[in-house]
């Protein structure tokens, strides 16, 4: 049925060429959307341990988490969220869409969050040097959380829906 309606279309598009030169314009779009759009490039996904059960929170919940104003999964485990180094893209994104803070507001927010004692050591994110490094972290430890590019995930780890959306929907957010 696929090969008719192809078949139709290439037939139109052959005969559209005639039509033009008779002064008739054909516009013809082809929607080859996918029901599980592949990952972009661009796009971060949010990656958890395997023993994680959640598999979609919304953006405000991330960011709980990221700030450290939440410590603890639902199920319990204790959250570790593991950040790349200052300076790589991955890092200046996950900055801008999920804390909306500059690298300076956010080394001043956690210090004092360490001052008031509302964060002890261990609690703020840990930076990582790699990919391979975030999703080893990531892979052994039940409670982390962290980004990596979506193109980089592998099957040691969990990608997180954010807001219903997984990198590569349309409307994802978490870009570079």
């Amino acid at each position: 049925m696929k090969a008719v309606g192809i078949l139709i279309i290439l037939m139109i598009m052959i005969s559209g060429d005639g039509l033009r030169s008779a002064g008739i314009e054909m516009n013809i779009t082809v929607d080859a959307a996918s029901p599980n759009p592949a990952p972009q490039q661009g796009e971060l996904a949010i990656i958890v341990n395997k023993s994680n059960p959640n598999r979609n929170i919304s953006l405000a919940e991330l960011k709980e988490y990221f700030l450290a104003e939440r410590s603890h999964w639902s199920g319990g485990a204790k959250v570790r969220v593991v950040m790349r180094e200052p300076g790589r893209p991955e890092r200046e994104a996950v900055l801008n869409v999920i804390y909306r803070m500059n690298e300076k507001e956010f080394t001043s927010y956690f210090l004092a969050k360490k001052f008031t004692g509302e964060v002890v050591e261990g609690q703020e994110p840990r930076p990582k040097n790699s990919t391979p490094d975030v999703i080893k972290f990531i892979s052994y430890v039940p409670g982390a959380i962290g980004y990596v590019r979506a193109d980089e995930v592998d099957a040691s780890v969990n990608v997180l829906r954010i807001g219903g959306l997984a990198p590569g929907d349309p409307g994802y957010m978490i870009k570079l």
